[in-house]
């Protein structure tokens, strides 16, 4: 790929038209001074390739007998006065104005950067379901040129965080609502920044690197965590699409048609919408299914809410009935369900697919910041209307799935509520089926150095998208067994996510700080501090969640003490560990960043993995990698014991 760019050290020095003398002041009979191409600019006697020693009057080679004027390489017999200038290319300057009796001057080329990008199709026009940008179009000013800009960027921020709201986040989102009525909308509310950090440091990533998620970690931190998240990602992604099908039978059940009808022909046009040969066909598609979603928002509305107790609980934090054990694994989940690990792998891949560069980044960063919105109204509609279904009855705290708040709903206002809902979960569910079987196909054609882009057919990158209906397939032939162990499969899903969400996000940070990686692209400081904070809070939700689904008679508000206690001790001793380092002068200072301007940081792109430097960890980040091995190798050791026992049980 190339640069648009040009360094100004890296322009070859050639000499220009000037300094070579016009072809009429050369002595006809004697030879020419050193006309030849290439050849060094000052003049020698008799220099044309291969000559003989003895000067010869005009011996170019293959030239007349009789000198011409202006004969320089591939011009015209006759000199052109004034040519128009051709319009230059991103390896090639363009070319001033030939005058009369001037040789042509050779095109400047420039020295472009080598190119990460993995696979040819991830370069290119700009392809979007609403627009497309030419390769070698410029970002121009004025509203209308930057609304079409953003319509042909828009996308992959959208896809996923609506994408986020797919079978289990309905589910979760209405759970809350039955059980807790609106006292958990502060959670909602408390999570839009987290999504946006999140996903606005892979959106950096994709467009700067243009290499997946799954790729870098392989060869930035080494095979073990490259294959243990790699690994940990295909079964928490392949356990998720299992509970995407669950959702579509029970969409469906709800107008009576049986799950093995339903959940082979969602499997089909799953693999049709995604076979099709074209990024563009495929978010068009996209886009249907999320404008079939805003069905949500009416149905919403027609569900009475309170407005003075939503922007009560919005911004006042509490739980109905106080903080129980219950209370306190619902509000984990409902973070685990709406800042899931699957969508760091997807938008990194999907924006490189798109061919995004640091030049619409702002767009991108725009799709993502409306996509954070969208997702947590969403749910916030979702919680609202399930309060609705239930207010007054005697299932108000006894949540048992969506299928039961499309009944509650049919039941005790009408059959169309109901219907509505189960739409909602339908689309909800192949949404996210679609968008998390495509991470996990990325980041396997990422990984094993395939053809991996929605811009190839079938035929050209048949095991890009084979790996993808293998994994539709499978998954729904599990539903489909009489007596699967379903419900065992949720839960695991919810604690694997916790597993892998914390290590997963300390990789992000890790790389979002790596300047052989992102360059001028790097982390601010205030950037990183939001992030160890965010990386945090989820380390410590997720060690309650693996402590409560592991040993079931330890209360939520227990394992959170437990784990707030040990992650202090951990953190105190650390820096306690480092300050002692830091005193002895242990550290080595970090390289001064490199000054660009605006233009250079807006076309600097990752070089090819195999040129950067290997990666030096400091003190604390080594401290850090050892503590998270041990904390992932416990909990999946954990998780083992506590699936064989419930499997035997």
């Amino acid at each position: 790929m190339t640069v648009p760019h040009e360094q100004p050290e890296e322009r070859q020095a050639r000499p220009s038209a000037e300094s070579r003398p016009p072809a009429a002041q050369r002595p006809e009979p004697a030879p020419r001074p050193a006309a030849a191409p290439q050849a060094d600019p000052a003049p020698r006697p008799a220099a044309a390739p291969q000559a003989d020693p003895a000067p010869r009057p005009a011996a170019a080679p293959q030239a007349d007998p009789a000198p011409r004027p202006a004969a320089a390489p591939q011009a015209d017999p006759a000199p052109r006065a004034g040519p128009a200038p051709r319009t230059p290319s991103a390896t090639q300057a363009a070319a001033p104005p030939v005058k009369a009796g001037e040789e042509r001057p050779e095109p400047r080329q420039t020295l472009t950067r080598p190119s990460a990008v993995l696979d040819e199709a991830h370069e290119g026009d700009i392809e979007g379901a609403l627009g497309r940008i030419r390769a070698g179009d410029e970002q121009r000013s004025g509203w209308k040129r930057r609304l079409i800009t953003f319509l042909a960027i828009v996308g992959p921020g959208l896809i996923v965080m609506v994408g986020d709201n797919d079978a289990g986040g309905v589910s979760t989102y209405a759970q809350a609502g039955q059980n807790y009525g609106y006292s958990l909308l502060w959670v909602l509310l408390l999570l839009i920044p987290v999504l946006i950090v999140n996903q606005e440091m892979v959106v950096r990533l994709g467009a700067v690197t243009g290499v997946g998620h799954a790729r870098l970690i392989n060869e930035r931190f080494g095979r073990f965590w490259g294959w243990f998240s790699v690994g940990d990602l295909f079964l928490l992604n392949f356990l998720t699409i299992v509970t995407e099908f669950i959702g579509v039978s029970l969409a469906l059940a709800f107008f009576g048609v049986s799950k093995y009808i339903a959940v082979p022909i969602a499997a089909l046009v799953l693999v049709a919408i995604t076979a099709s040969g074209s990024f563009a066909r495929w978010e068009r598609a996209m886009f249907f299914f999320i404008a079939t979603s805003l069905v949500l928002f009416p149905l919403a509305f027609a569900s009475h809410p309170s407005y003075s107790a939503s922007i009560y609980h919005l911004v006042v934090p509490g739980v109905q009935g106080g903080f129980t054990s219950d209370a306190v694994l619902l509000i984990i989940a409902i973070v685990g369900t709406t800042v899931a690990p699957w969508q760091l792998f997807f938008q990194q891949s999907n924006v490189i697919d798109k061919r995004i560069t640091p030049r619409f980044m702002g767009y991108e960063r725009a799709d993502t910041t409306l996509g954070a919105f969208v997702v947590i109204v969403g749910a916030g509609a979702i919680l609202i209307i399930a309060d609705f279904a239930v207010r007054g009855t005697k299932l108000v705290g006894h949540f048992t799935d969506a299928l039961g708040v499309a009944n509650a709903l049919s039941n005790n206002h009408g059959y169309w509520y109901g219907a509505l809902f189960s739409i909602v979960l339908l689309d909800a569910s192949i949404i996210g089926a679609a968008a998390v079987t495509l991470s996990t196909s990325y980041a396997f054609g990422d990984v094993f150095g395939l053809k991996h882009s929605l811009h190839r057919s079938f035929r050209d990158a048949k095991q890009f998208y084979l790996s993808y209906a293998a994994l539709v397939a499978v998954a729904a032939a599990i539903v489909l067994i009489p007596g699967a162990p379903l419900g065992l499969i949720t839960t695991a899903v919810q604690a694997l996510a916790g597993v892998l969400l914390p290590s997963a996000s300390a990789f992000l940070l890790l790389l979002c700080n790596d300047r052989e990686v992102l360059g001028p692209w790097v982390n601010a400081r205030w950037l990183n501090v939001v992030a160890i904070v965010i990386i945090g809070t989820l380390l410590l939700l997720s060690g309650i969640l693996v402590v409560t689904t592991v040993f079931t008679h330890v209360g939520a508000t227990t394992a959170a003490l437990w784990v707030a206690v040990l992650l202090v001790v951990t953190v105190v001793g650390a820096a306690v560990w480092l300050r002692i380092r830091h005193a002895r002068g242990e550290e080595a200072a970090p390289p001064p960043p490199v000054q660009l301007s605006p233009e250079q940081r807006l076309n600097w792109r990752m070089p090819p993995l195999a040129l950067l430097k290997p990666v030096v960890w400091s003190p604390a980040t080594r401290l850090g990698m050892i503590v998270l091995r041990g904390y992932l190798v416990v909990s999946v050791l954990l998780l083992i014991v506590k699936a064989v026992q419930l499997g035997g049980g």
